[in-house]
């Protein structure tokens, strides 16, 4: 077990108690037990078999011995999902794997051959390998300027593509049909992500990207060309947010990036403000709205020429999600009023591109709830940001719930939405209430593949469960849950540590 080394540490000797990771584990309130009995289904969900971890080994770690990769990575997933917020490697006081240029990184050539190639490497890997978007214990997160100074690079403008090479990959013409049936496609996925959440079609779309870049590889007129790295980013965009939905959220990032080196051969400069608002949301979910900001103002940079009033005000209900994770309200209170401002713009006529579709007037109020009551959560259940939120998920839960009657539209929003009201009952402590919304989300829950709605959920739940433990409403809520949403070993990379 433990004591033979085969959970990868090192000696002790010599060593001082690790007072971060310490720190870390009593706040946690697991036993030592506990712990070690989730590092080794973690090991054995990511292939690493060999990780055998017992009390002894975790009271070596807290007495100051390293132990080797997968382990301080392992730890680091598990204690960022404990806490809601990213954990590093370095703030438990274990040291990081050494990396290199290749290891997931997101600092990548801005080429449209090597874009394609890149794209096609990864998807392959993606779909070849048993487990679901397992790809390897390299594959990390980037976040602070490691992420950031690489994406900026999107704004500088693209070399001419180079002229193929003669002989090279045969002159194919597609068809106007072939170009709209690829599209059409990408819309079906969207309606099938929505209504079904990411788990259901994921390999479908990853599949249907690798299907892509193989075309890309044979030349093309340019306004051909433009037009599949068009369809290529917006493929790899949803690759990248169904991998966000069910946690997998280095391979979410990675698809990311590729997908805005797509939209930037595209000459999409709005596409790629989408796809950086993507990233922007996932790192709001891993507690770094900072880098958030950062995302969505080079976002907003970029497409504020050729960006319509819908997808302006989607910037502007993101920058207020980052602000209010931040506790700046001002800031917040402001990107909540341009977003409401830009999105009275919006019309039919606008030519809004079918990504954009989903920011409705039921996602806008959301939007703008959920910063609220985040503005709220920082502020110490502040009864005024409360006030604010609790009107606009309203309106929200209404008007997804309108969509949503016949069983098609945005389930998944409307899940999420349902949690959200939850939430704000739970910040304002009616417990009742709170049990009602959240049993409400959990009947829609069971006809999704969400993994971020099931732990929103569950989170809700389990706050509740520590809060209100007595009243007979949450006891049954969470008796429910238990039995109609219990949380299985998933085959999952949800690897939050961030490098940079």
């Amino acid at each position: 077990m433990g004591g033979n080394g085969s959970s990868g540490g090192v000696g002790t000797a010599g060593k001082r108690p690790n007072g971060q990771l310490a720190s870390w584990f009593a706040r946690s309130g697991w036993s030592k037990g506990e712990l070690a009995r989730q590092v080794n289904r973690r090991a054995r969900r990511t292939g690493a078999h060999h990780i055998s971890t017992d009390t002894s080994r975790v009271r070596r770690w807290l007495d100051g011995e390293q132990p080797r990769e997968p382990i301080p990575r392992i730890l680091s997933e598990l204690f960022s999902e404990r806490f809601g917020c990213v954990v590093t490697v370095e703030e438990l006081g274990l040291r990081a794997a050494r990396r290199t240029a290749s290891d997931g990184g997101v600092d990548l050539p801005w080429t449209g051959p090597q874009t394609v190639a890149m794209i096609s490497e990864f998807s392959r890997s993606d779909l070849m390998l048993a487990r679901r978007g397992f790809l390897g214990t390299s594959l990390g997160m980037a976040a602070g300027p490691a992420l950031i100074e690489p994406m900026q690079r999107w704004l500088v403008p693209a070399p001419a593509p180079a002229a193929p090479v003669p002989g090279a990959r045969g002159d194919r013409r597609l068809s106007g049909p072939e170009l709209e049936l690829l599209e059409q496609t990408i819309v079906m996925f969207r309606r099938w992500d929505a209504q079904c959440g990411g788990g259901l079609r994921r390999k479908a779309v990853v599949g249907q990207l690798h299907e892509v870049t193989d075309l890309l590889q044979e030349h093309h007129d340019e306004p051909v060309r433009r037009r599949l790295f068009r369809v290529t980013a917006e493929l790899a965009e949803l690759a990248g947010w169904m991998s966000y939905d069910v946690g997998l959220q280095p391979t979410a990032q990675k698809y990311f990036v590729l997908a805005l080196h797509a939209a930037k051969e595209a000459g999409d400069r709005p596409l790629g403000s989408y796809v950086l608002s993507g990233m922007g949301r996932q790192m709001i979910h891993l507690g770094r709205p900072e880098d958030a900001l950062e995302l969505v103002h080079l976002a907003q940079y970029g497409g504020r020429e050729d960006a319509t009033p819908r997808t302006q005000a989607m910037l502007h209900a993101v920058e207020a999600r980052a602000y209010a994770n931040m506790g700046r309200p001002d800031k917040c209170h402001r990107a909540v009023r341009m977003a409401e401002e830009t999105f009275a713009e919006a019309t039919e006529g606008d030519g809004d591109p079918d990504w954009i579709g989903f920011f409705s007037e039921a996602e806008l109020n959301a939007e703008n709830a959920h910063s609220y009551r985040d503005l709220a959560y920082v502020a110490g259940r502040s009864p005024a940001y409360l006030s604010l939120a609790q009107p606009a998920m309203r309106r929200a839960v209404e008007l997804f719930g309108r969509e949503c009657g016949g069983g098609n539209g945005h389930q998944r929003s409307y899940a999420l939405n349902l949690a959200g009201m939850a939430t704000v009952h739970l910040l304002q402590r009616e417990p009742e209430q709170c049990a009602e919304m959240a049993g409400q989300a959990l009947a829609v829950a069971k006809r999704l593949r969400s993994e971020r709605v099931d732990n929103r959920i569950r989170k809700t739940v389990a706050t509740a469960a520590r809060e209100f433990g007595d009243v007979a409403e949450v006891v049954e809520l969470t008796e429910r849950l238990a039995d109609e949403l219990p949380e299985t070993e998933t085959e999952n990379e949800t690897e939050v540590a961030l490098a940079g």
